[in-house]
């Protein structure tokens, strides 16, 4: 299964599609730049921005459908805000939870994120950035049709990997600040451990499938039809691998059967 793009690395993928340098994406998001290269390399950025251009360039001229702008660029521009504070306003613009946004922008423990993250609301340059980003989101309308796909797409191929580690015998749920809290439908503490439980994927995966039955030339089709493929090559090879291993223990067990038989046989002569 392809892998899932953290939170940060998404926003650098962003900020690269909207033309800015790689060396300024590290600056703003406090990464190294050779980890900014590793993804524009991995995720093939130079790629998919090809693969856009052409797109545009098939448009008839006079019809062509801009691009809804989000305000977020001018964010990063914004000279009165630091880097950490940009990020920051992004985040709650789309979220609206202080203490998650903090998380994500500044490298803190929960407790400083939970009592910092609703002070930096009243900062004025950040309160009037906030404001310019949730006025361009309300005119925008805050949940668009795209907007559901791609959430419904997140949850049908979520990486449970992605959200916790685990070994044979506890779960250990990973750093909030780079998890997409919006695919975990419930965490608890029991005795043996943190319990995570992601939203259901076969039921957006179902949504997704009646979605592009209806609408079958959406931008979001190509990629659902890959990955779901993949899905079912892996199901297929696991259903493969559990059919051998079954056959080997048969024939394990019928050879055992025959040297038991043939012991029998040669005390009986002995």
């Amino acid at each position: 299964m392809a892998a899932k793009r953290n939170p940060i690395s998404e926003k650098a993928y962003e900020m690269y599609m909207q033309g800015m340098k790689l060396v300024d994406i590290a600056a703003n998001l406090q990464v190294p730049p050779g980890t900014v290269r590793r993804w524009k390399s991995t995720h093939n950025w130079d790629g998919e921005r090809s693969a856009s251009k052409s797109e545009r360039s098939d448009c008839q001229k006079g019809k062509k459908k801009q691009e809804a702008d989000d305000g977020t660029k001018e964010t990063f521009q914004n000279e009165e805000l630091t880097a950490e504070q940009q990020l920051f306003c992004v985040y709650y613009a789309r979220t609206f939870n202080a203490t998650q946004s903090y998380l994500k922008a500044y490298a803190s423990s929960y407790d400083v994120a939970n009592a910092e993250g609703y002070k930096l609301l009243v900062k004025p340059c950040i309160k009037k950035e906030i404001g310019r980003l949730k006025e361009i989101k309300r005119k925008q309308i805050v949940a668009d049709e795209s907007d559901i796909v791609e959430l419904q797409m997140r949850i049908a191929f979520a990486d449970f990997g992605d959200i916790a580690r685990y070994d044979e015998m506890r779960v250990y749920p990973r750093d909030s600040r780079f998890v997409d809290t919006q695919l975990i439908k419930k965490v608890k503490e029991t005795k043996d451990g943190v319990s995570i439980e992601i939203e259901d994927r076969q039921k957006a995966i179902n949504w997704l499938t009646k979605f592009f039955e209806m609408n079958p030339d959406d931008k979001h089709r190509k990629e659902f039809d890959k990955r779901k493929l993949e899905l079912e090559l892996i199901r297929l090879e696991m259903q493969t691998k559990g059919k051998e291993q079954e056959n080997e223990s048969e024939q394990d067990n019928f050879l055992d059967m025959l040297n038991a038989s043939a012991k029998e046989v040669w005390s009986e002569d002995g």
